[in-house]
């Protein structure tokens, strides 16, 4: 049965120079905290597309979270990736957020899962649905 973990978190995207390619696809750092059941940091890469058409574009992204996961069986230390994909069709957005396989190290060995992102008002939030293997 899946658990839930959910909280703010803070988000910097930082544009990477990039003088190779072509000027509609960009690529940007990722520096995030993570609050509430999963208290961590992340550091990651994004990749985005941008078209003609207002309102449509698309990303993919790869982040490294590590910190402590609150359990229903107590807190879990290690470290896990996400991997993202997105669009954005004439302002609809779609994404999909999930734990890359046996990404998992320390206590979070087995993590699996897809995370949704919100955001009111411009804060972000984050409601994590997973499974973790019993130590």
């Amino acid at each position: 049965m899946p658990s839930h973990a959910s909280g703010p978190f803070d988000v910097k995207l930082a544009p990477q120079e990039d003088k190779v390619g072509d000027p509609t696809v960009g690529r940007l750092s990722i520096d995030k905290q993570f609050h509430g059941d999963l208290e961590a940091t992340s550091k990651g890469q994004m990749l985005t597309a941008g078209t003609d058409v207002k309102g449509s574009a698309g990303y993919v992204a790869l982040e490294r979270v590590t910190g402590t996961l609150r359990t229903p069986n107590g807190l879990r230390s290690g470290s896990f990736a996400l991997q993202h994909t997105g669009t954005l069709t004439r302002g609809t957005p779609q994404l999909s957020v999930t734990v890359v396989p046996d990404s998992g190290t320390g206590q979070l060995v087995g993590l699996a899962g897809k995370m949704t992102i919100n955001i009111v008002e411009g804060k972000h939030s984050y409601d994590f649905e997973y499974t973790l293997e019993a130590p």
